[in-house]
């Protein structure tokens, strides 16, 4: 799932799949791992836990509940 737009709707099924994929994975590591695969990258900031997109960096959403 790539993500190609800011709209609520999008966000969310973009975060859905992200912590979907998290419980798949036996660390964060593994979960960075295979984000990178589909072109997202988790970043810790003053916000809290942001997923961005690669290589660009725009910022997503905060995973933080």
């Amino acid at each position: 799932m790539h993500f190609t737009s800011n709209s609520a709707t999008i966000v969310s099924e973009v975060r859905t799949f992200v912590m979907g994929e998290r419980k798949s994975c036996v660390s964060d590591r593994e979960w960075k791992f295979r984000l990178k695969g589909y072109g997202y990258d988790i970043r810790q900031t003053e916000r809290g836990t942001v997923l961005s997109t690669l290589p660009h960096g725009i910022q997503i959403c905060t995973l933080d509940a």
